[in-house]
């Protein structure tokens, strides 16, 4: 297969959700405890769910690789944040997670020895996880949109 360009597109207006079309997806982010029609997920919440599921897919992929069943697979993640930096409070601390720590447990008949070679490999090849590793260049470029008229 090899490289695959992954896209989305946002949109937002001021004091709503984000709507985020992924595919044929509509994925909405954004906190607001005072609607409770406007209350989703947050940003970071998205990256430990996004890694739950590159794991549990990459997870399928190579047990069926190794011929081993995994009946369930059960994964907890949790992240320690900081949030007096994006939150403007003049933190000197990184803006993102400080660490980020991940329970999988398979059910499965498989030997112990056969899990601990499935568990290394999907980490080596889980997309989400690399990303979270490793530094991967960002290029934000900034457009502006015209502004819509206001109607009469």
């Amino acid at each position: 297969m090899g490289l695959t360009n992954i896209n989305i597109s946002a949109n937002a207006k001021p004091n709503e959700q984000l709507v985020v079309n992924a595919q044929n997806f509509e994925i909405r982010i954004g906190e607001n405890r005072e609607n409770a029609d406007l209350d989703a997920p947050c940003p970071v919440e998205y990256i430990l769910a996004g890694l739950a599921g590159c794991l549990n897919i990459v997870g399928g992929i190579v047990a069926k690789e190794l011929n081993i069943e995994i009946e369930s697979l059960k994964i907890s993640i949790s992240g320690d944040l900081n949030t007096d930096k994006y939150l403007g409070l003049g933190s000197k601390e990184r803006a993102g997670f400080q660490k980020i720590e991940v329970n999988v447990q398979p059910v499965s008949n498989a030997s112990s020895e056969a899990i601990n070679e499935w568990i290394e490999i999907v980490e080596s090849r889980c997309p989400v996880q690399d990303n979270l590793l490793n530094a991967t260049p960002i290029s934000l470029k900034l457009g502006r949109q015209p502004k819509e008229p206001a109607l009469a």
